[in-house]
């Protein structure tokens, strides 16, 4: 099976998604592949506008992470 193109946002760095399930940081680099991901905790981020990225970013971006491959879940 082809692995499936990965669309991902527009401003580069890093953003909250969901990966298998948990809430993770997708760090990408400038030409929008992802190179690594983190798992977090949300109650590590406290302020109302970190709770508002959670919220606007995980509606947006949730992925799997299976054999060094990523694949977006909402293609």
């Amino acid at each position: 099976m082809k692995s499936k193109k990965v669309k991902h946002p527009e401003f580069g760095g890093w953003c909250f998604a969901i990966l298998n399930g948990k809430l993770a940081e997708i760090h990408f680099d400038k030409k929008k592949n992802v190179w690594g991901h983190c798992f977090v905790k949300r109650s590590e981020y406290k302020t109302k506008r970190e709770q508002k990225m959670i919220d606007s970013d995980v509606k947006k971006y949730k992925f799997t992470y299976r054999n060094k491959i990523y694949r977006d879940k909402n293609i």
